[in-house]
């Protein structure tokens, strides 16, 4: 089956407001077997709501559409869908019950207006909404081909999409299964991951239904495996097949195939081993530090950071020698090794990260580069700073050193060579 979503209103074309209807529905869909093939935004035009129908109806099999459907003028979605239908209002005895419960649990008064929310499509069926006065409603415009209308306040389209849409479309479209896995990988680029994996038409030829998609974020790719199947065992079996091939061409790259971020990885790999944290930050300004402290109990491993931003600072409060920064300038190898290893020394812990670096647009010199950055590691065996430029715009520089650091802190647990 397959399927497409129509979201309505201009404050989506405009920016105003941030689509996240399409996405949720998304994965809804893919959840019950529907595959989506389009996503469509257009704005509260009446001859634009019944034209994209018209082009819908004839492509697709289940069409959701989502907003338009409220009680102001600009809500237009209904009378156009009345429009598409040839046919006329009519009051839905139990969509008006279920409004003037939801006003007197809020001391509202049943106004025309709220009465008029009521009033449905005649060859429409309506979708219990507990949460608001506008229904969902049902139409089946060709044998087993649904059109859904939805709310498009978030709240309500959830609503009304876990407790009636789902399982209608579950009961309709049996045997279809679509799974997903999602690979996240850090510390290598998206052409060299590419290059890793090798030809990916080859490894799928084996797998019918079966995709590989590249995910890059300046953070790092994402590999998504997506399975279709009628069969939900043999879905999961060649998932995990999927999942063997890709890891036996970049393990080492890998460091989560759930929802789980870096952060939580290094939290469960510190606690595991009983290991402690300090970081010594300055081109990051405590970005490390706020990533790790955002995760739920990271106090059992992160002892402290300290963002010694400036020279003077990494002399006040890590004691680097003044001679090493004025040898070798605060961006290089010995004042990141320095600063991780004063940072372990300060405060007892048995690792420790630094970072110093050139985020930019000013600061940079002939030798040294905007985008140039040290990472240093320390623990009890080794101290060592590497060297990486990310030449980006300044937050996401910032971004990407701070992941980076991470990484190396994780290969570095694991024994996986850098």
């Amino acid at each position: 089956m397959n399927a497409v979503i129509i979201t309505i209103g201009d404050e989506l074309l405009i920016g105003q407001v941030v689509n996240t209807n399409q996405a949720y529905i998304s994965q809804e869909l893919n959840g019950v077997g529907i595959f989506v093939d389009e996503q469509i935004t257009i704005g509260d035009d009446f001859d634009k709501i019944i034209s994209t129908l018209k082009n819908a109806t004839e492509k697709f099999d289940v069409i959701i559409l989502a907003g338009g459907l409220g009680p102001t003028h600009d809500d237009i979605t209904r009378n156009a869908l009345c429009k598409f239908f040839n046919c006329n209002l009519k009051l839905d005895e139990q969509v008006l019950e279920n409004i003037k419960l939801l006003l007197t649990q809020k001391n509202l008064e049943l106004t025309d207006v709220r009465q008029n929310q009521a009033m449905i499509p005649s060859k429409s069926i309506s979708l219990e909404n507990k949460l608001g006065t506008a229904p969902g409603m049902l139409f089946e415009f060709q044998q087993n081909k649904f059109l859904i209308s939805l709310p498009g306040v978030p709240y309500e389209m959830k609503y009304i999409f876990k407790n009636s849409v789902a399982p209608f479309l579950k009961s309709k479209f049996t045997g279809n299964v679509i799974l997903h896995k999602t690979l996240k990988t850090s510390g290598i680029s998206e052409s060299n991951l590419s290059q890793k994996i090798g030809d990916v038409k080859n490894i799928l030829r084996d797998f019918e239904n079966t995709s590989l998609a590249f995910l890059p974020n300046p953070m790092g790719t994402k590999l998504r495996i997506t399975v279709k199947n009628s069969s939900s065992e043999k879905a999961n079996q060649i998932l995990n097949q999927m999942e063997i091939i890709i890891r036996s061409k970049v393990e080492k790259y890998i460091y989560s195939s759930s929802e789980d971020e870096l952060e939580n990885v290094i939290l469960d790999l510190m606690t595991q081993n009983n290991f402690t944290l300090s970081v010594a930050e300055s081109c990051t300004g405590g970005l490390i530090a706020n990533r790790l402290t955002n995760i739920s109990n990271s106090s059992k491993y992160f002892l402290q950071g300290i963002v010694a931003y400036s020279n003077q600072s990494k002399i006040n409060l890590l004691q680097i020698d003044k001679s090493i920064l004025e040898e070798f300038g605060a961006v290089s190898q010995e004042v990141a090794e320095a600063m991780a290893i004063q940072s372990k020394n300060i405060s007892g812990s048995t690792h420790s990260l630094s970072v110093t670096g050139i985020a930019g647009p000013t600061g940079a010199t002939i030798d040294k580069p905007i985008g140039l950055v040290w990472i240093g590691y320390s623990d009890k065996n080794e101290t060592i700073a590497y060297q990486f430029n990310f030449p980006s715009e300044r937050i996401i520089f910032k971004e990407v050193v701070s992941q980076q650091a991470l990484e190396i802190l994780r290969r570095k647990i694991l024994k996986i060579p850098f």
